[in-house]
């Protein structure tokens, strides 16, 4: 089963409550979308630490051939 945007950032939005969070469905199928997060909490982590902390908050989402969500092209950054 697909997931909807609005869930995608319901599920970060837990664990960034102040990020700049914005989802796009590349294909427009609900499948694959692309997230950019920006947040403070990222400021000092490398760009690995930055994603490995938004897929923890996906919560297994992603996780194999069962995941609900199947594609994610993300993007972190701090604000500026």
């Amino acid at each position: 089963m697909a997931m909807a945007a609005r869930d995608i950032e319901d599920l970060l939005r837990q664990t960034f409550p102040d990020a700049t969070i914005t989802i796009t469905d590349l294909a427009g199928d609900g499948n694959h979308y692309a997230a950019e997060v920006v947040d403070e909490s990222f400021r000092g982590q490398n760009r690995v630490q930055q994603q490995r902390a938004v897929y923890a908050a996906l919560k297994g989402k992603m996780d194999g051939s069962n995941g609900e969500l199947h594609a994610l092209a993300l993007t972190t950054k701090v604000p500026e």
